[in-house]
């Protein structure tokens, strides 16, 4: 690794680090770096998964307190985020790396847009704060969970507002949405960081150097969370993944 490689990476995990503080989007700016220093798109994929894992367990942890009454009404979840989580990361592995690099300009349109939406989602959500009864679970709704988990398993930006848009449709107010968002984010990551990891599709160097940026990033972001105006934040987030976007439609199709 070069030089300058190893200067992208840090960036790249500190400013992950320090927008998923902020605002989100910390994808944005990791993912694409891992395809700078040269790695395969699984295998920077499967990469920027594991480097998420710890903070989804975090968050989930965070979480506990409201989902302890929910009991035993978690398990039919758990088993969708786990099945479509294995689902998702099988398929990436499946379909290979010329595969994904043609998925790829979708996938950051797809986060993108998700991404620039949540501010309307969130007033959406907002108007359903009352909480209410547990809602019955139907093979409909454990269907979505399963698809919203294998988009998670294969790609993962913008699966937090998906499954935020999928609970609050059955009824949970924003709080338990939040919660139960955060405990299955946190099984789909384990599942696939277990995964890439058997195959051999994690490069470790890079993970830890990125690491090393997000835990810094995240910690200074954390800090001027308080300071630095939200609005700003979510458009740089929005115009960096619309750049990237552009970027991989250019790169992958022009020749087409």
């Amino acid at each position: 690794m070069t030089i300058p490689e190893l200067i992208l990476l840090v960036a790249a995990g500190f400013a992950a680090g320090a927008m998923n503080a902020l605002a989100g989007g910390g994808t944005f700016f990791s993912f694409p770096a891992l395809l700078a220093v040269g790695l395969p798109p699984v295998t920077a994929n499967a990469t920027n998964a594991v480097a998420l894992w710890p903070a989804s367990v975090a968050a989930a942890w965070a979480a506990r307190y409201n989902l302890r009454p929910l009991g035993s009404y978690l398990w039919p979840l758990l088993g969708a985020g786990l099945l479509g989580g294995l689902l998702g990361g099988t398929l990436l592995l499946m379909g290979g790396d010329a595969l994904f690099a043609r998925l790829i300009p979708w996938l950051l349109l797809a986060a993108t847009a998700l991404f620039a939406a949540s501010p309307w989602l969130a007033r959406w959500l907002a108007a359903r704060r009352a909480e209410a009864p547990l809602p019955a679970h139907s093979p409909l709704s454990l269907a979505a969970h399963v698809g919203v988990s294998v988009y998670g398993g294969y790609f993962g930006a913008g699966m937090g507002i998906l499954q935020l848009a999928a609970f609050s449709i059955e009824g949970h107010a924003l709080a338990r949405s939040n919660a139960l968002k955060n405990l299955i984010s946190a099984v789909i990551y384990s599942v696939v960081t277990v995964t890439f990891v058997l195959a051999g599709r994690v490069s470790w160097p890079e993970l830890a150097i990125l690491l090393v940026g997000a835990i810094v990033g995240g910690y200074v972001g954390g800090a001027l969370g308080q300071r630095l105006p939200a609005p700003l934040l979510r458009a740089w987030v929005i115009l960096v993944g619309s750049a990237m976007t552009l970027y991989y439609f250019w790169a992958t199709y022009a020749a087409v």
